[in-house]
């Protein structure tokens, strides 16, 4: 799949113009009115609060790989590198609100409508604006789990502590809070900057490492939570998709579920989604605008 931004792709334009456009807002308002609707939503429904996405316009600019599984645990140094980069991602994080369509999403919920919500994002929005019983397939940033004990933390405890024995660290990276910051929640910066961060031991075992409670790229999402998203999708009467391109088999496995059980898929996302060729319904109307209009429609 192509995206907009990088060298040898293609432009914003001719992306969204690759983008199968089948049905509009008035029919997904039908599917939708007939309730029994499981979400299924990725990172562009927060790309209104401020937090990229990984793969459409904002997070073109994205220069390092994400953190993968085996690098985190098997190397120190990058281990190293991440919680600094998070370190000073994470405030960005921290203050990012639910925007209209994480309260477009909760609102359908509160009627009834929207059964379930599962979250490919760990940013924890959906439950800010409102949302219940939200399935983080991917964990949560907010939560921090010791590998040496197991013992779990909240995330805002572990910063406190990282704050206290990085004051010179922090006064150096000041004026880099502002640049770009992951979805995984990690900032950019230099590897000279990285070197000067201290990072802390695990509170209860006085040992570690710590990892932030989500999974990373080539790590296994938990079996229990693979098996209730599943759940949710097979007694779902139409699995609806909104901000993801599908690009992992971690959310497409559940689009591919419901259409071979003969459950209608929806897509609204703005670029090529990999399950477009699931979808009955597939739109590329800007969430923050057609959510809201969708709450509007079945209110009327």
């Amino acid at each position: 799949m192509r995206y907009p931004g990088a060298p040898g792709t293609v432009t914003q334009a001719a992306w969204e113009a690759e983008v199968p456009r089948r049905g509009d807002l008035g029919d997904v308002a039908t599917l939708v009115g007939s309730g029994g609707v499981c979400v299924l939503s990725g990172a562009g429904i927060s790309t209104d609060s401020g937090i990229p996405d990984y793969r459409g316009p904002s997070g073109a600019a994205r220069r390092h790989a994400p953190m993968t599984y085996a690098s985190f645990v098997s190397d120190p140094d990058a281990r190293h590198r991440y919680w600094a980069r998070s370190h000073v991602g994470w405030p960005q994080i921290a203050r990012a609100r639910p925007n209209d369509a994480h309260a477009a999403v909760a609102a359908l919920q509160r009627t009834g409508l929207v059964t379930d919500v599962i979250t490919q994002n760990v940013d924890g929005l959906h439950q800010a604006a409102g949302a219940r019983d939200v399935v983080e397939l991917h964990g949560a940033l907010a939560r921090v789990v010791c590998l040496g004990c197991a013992a779990t933390h909240d995330r805002t405890e572990v910063q406190e502590r990282l704050a206290a024995v990085n004051r010179a660290f922090d006064t150096d990276v000041a004026a880099l809070r502002s640049t770009q910051v992951n979805p995984d929640g990690d900032a950019e910066l230099p590897a000279e900057v990285v070197e000067r961060f201290t990072m802390v031991a695990c509170p209860t075992c006085g040992e570690g490492p710590l990892k932030p409670d989500v999974v990373f790229f080539g790590e296994s999402v938990p079996r229990p939570r693979v098996t209730a998203c599943f759940e949710r999708v097979a007694r779902a009467r139409a699995l609806l998709v909104l901000g993801s391109s599908l690009a992992v088999m971690s959310g497409l496995r559940f689009a591919r579920a419901a259409h071979r059980a003969g459950t209608p898929v929806t897509i609204i996302t703005a670029g090529p989604s990999r399950g477009d060729d699931l979808a009955s319904l597939r739109l590329a109307s800007p969430l923050g605008e057609a959510l809201p209009a969708l709450v509007s429609a079945l209110r009327a």
